[in-house]
């Protein structure tokens, strides 16, 4: 399992990745899940997985290499899409073509086509988006209303995104927040854990701020941990006791 979660703010984009991957108690290996393509100044892409392992290998091994155009011939890569939008477009195809190539023999294995991607970033002259694209390659756009999309194991990290999260939040307190539902994610299922990629962009600048992988002993994140664990121990024994008694 995995964890993963993007975060787009007015000031710029998160993401955040986890690199466990768990095929048995006894086989657990690490793995990078979260992909950057770029071009700095003139565009930045970034990519999360989770799912099956060896198919999300195969859609990006795929997008690098790129696909051919049936109409116009053009190899289709990331790098040389005009927007993010058709960017989108190309790692559903990716998908779909993965798919009709390895899906009769994943199923004759009775193992399921299961794979989903956080897709970011920015192309020069055009706005920041964020997108989660499905199995089938379908895919839906971050909003404004709801300014973050999640992969994987999501449950446990979703009520601290929920509570914390708006469109107007400063670009490292979205960071922030979105560290501690990673960290509230690990807490809950060990199918998650470091280390944890991350990638943060601002605005218009089309090149990486902060790309950084967070180690098992790291100062910053432990203290994040301990602080938020005593934070919750703490409003927990400040909110009066319930005054229901049993009816008589």
């Amino acid at each position: 399992m995995t964890y993963c979660c993007g975060i787009l703010v007015r000031d710029g984009l998160v993401m955040i990745a986890d690199t466990r991957t768990n095929a048995g108690l006894d086989n657990v290996s690490t793995f990078r899940k979260l992909h950057i393509f770029k071009n700095p100044g003139e565009r930045i892409m970034a990519i999360a997985s989770a799912g099956n392992l060896a198919i999300s290998q195969s859609v990006l091994s795929t997008l690098s290499e790129g696909l051919q155009d049936p109409i116009t011939g053009e190899t289709e890569t990331l790098m040389n899409a005009p927007t993010m939008f058709q960017a989108a477009q190309r790692i559903g195809r990716a998908i779909r073509h993965i798919n009709a190539t390895e899906g009769v023999a994943l199923h004759a294995e009775d193992i399921n086509f299961d794979v989903s991607f956080l897709f970011g970033g920015q192309i020069k002259g055009s706005r920041m988006r964020l997108y989660m694209i499905y199995p089938a390659g379908n895919f839906i756009e971050c909003t404004v209303d709801t300014p973050y999309l999640q992969i994987g194991e999501h449950k446990y990290g979703k009520p601290v995104l929920d509570r914390a999260m708006h469109y107007d939040v400063e670009l490292y307190d979205a960071l922030k927040t979105g560290l501690i539902s990673m960290d509230s994610t690990m807490r809950s299922n060990l199918g998650v854990g470091l280390p944890i990629d991350l990638l943060l962009v601002r605005s218009d600048v089309c090149d990486a701020e902060l790309s950084h992988r967070i180690e098992e002993n790291e100062p910053y994140f432990h203290d994040l941990r301990s602080r938020w664990s005593a934070a919750l121990r703490a409003a927990h024994q400040n909110i009066p006791r319930p005054p229901y008694k049993s009816e008589p």
